[in-house]
């Protein structure tokens, strides 16, 4: 199974904003844009708005921000990063995935400053 968001990079490069096969669910980088574009003033309301965008991929998928077992984050700003796991705490702290953020030198546009990506796995918990 594929879902779109409807996102303006999902037709442009040719990707799923999730992709299902038997119970896994991957979603791919996800950034904080609204959409008219707009992206929220600073990295912890951008990444809130980027796990939103995934908690809905996620359920068109028939999977939950709870299933999520794996998340890897892109940072402008490593300094930053108490903000960006405050959101990631408030919306994945029950399911305790896995974490690896980096900090990169930039993301596709110069106002992105976070961008996730998850693995999700649907079923009863190990």
């Amino acid at each position: 199974m594929r879902v779109s968001s409807g996102g303006p990079w999902e037709e442009r490069a040719g990707h799923s904003r999730a992709v299902r096969v038997g119970d896994h669910v991957w979603v791919a980088g996800t950034t904080g844009t609204q959409p008219d574009r707009a992206v929220p003033a600073g990295v912890g309301a951008s990444a809130g708005l980027a796990l939103e965008v995934i908690g809905g991929a996620l359920e068109q998928a028939g999977a939950s921000l709870d299933d999520v077992v794996a998340a890897r984050v892109y940072v402008t700003d490593i300094g930053q990063w108490e903000a960006v796991v405050d959101e990631l705490r408030a919306r994945l702290g029950g399911a305790r995935p896995e974490l690896t953020m980096v900090e990169v030198a930039r993301l596709i546009l110069p106002e992105h400053a976070v961008e996730i990506e998850v693995e999700a796995v649907v079923g009863p918990a190990d």
